[in-house]
């Protein structure tokens, strides 16, 4: 594995199985992305602050979220159930809640930054209900 990292961010390119993801944050937000070969090309080039760094990041598709703020109580949020697969090198941990998958599906479709991710949920959110009818 391959990385890349600045103050608040990492990245990994997976060279066996071609894969690139992120993460940023910690402390009371933490998030991990899927990105493109692309995006993982720009990360750290000269003349680019950590916050654009960061801001590139997000452009990928969100796997995982914590929140742990004064706003309220501690929050996880996984948009792939299989984030942890996907990036084994990532700290993301969850912290108190786990939204529901009925929840994350709800975002997804509400908030277009989350449009990466609506494919893999709906998909999942189908195999949910044939589950369901068949028990």
């Amino acid at each position: 594995m391959e990385f890349k990292k600045g103050t608040g961010w990492k990245a990994c390119y997976d060279e066996k199985r071609h894969l690139y993801t992120a993460e940023k944050g910690g402390g009371m937000a933490y998030d991990l992305y899927e990105i493109t070969q692309q995006i993982y090309e720009k990360l750290g080039k000269e003349g680019m602050s950590d916050r654009d760094n960061e801001r590139l990041i997000s452009t990928g598709r969100h796997l995982f979220s914590k929140v742990n703020d004064r706003c309220g109580p501690p929050y996880s949020i996984m948009f792939d159930k299989d984030y942890e697969s996907l990036a084994p090198w990532a700290s993301a941990v969850s912290v108190g809640k786990v939204w529901s998958d009925e929840l994350t599906d709800a975002a997804v479709e509400l908030f277009e930054s989350e449009a990466d991710n609506r494919e893999q949920r709906t998909k999942a959110r189908a195999e949910r209900m044939k589950k369901t009818e068949e028990e």
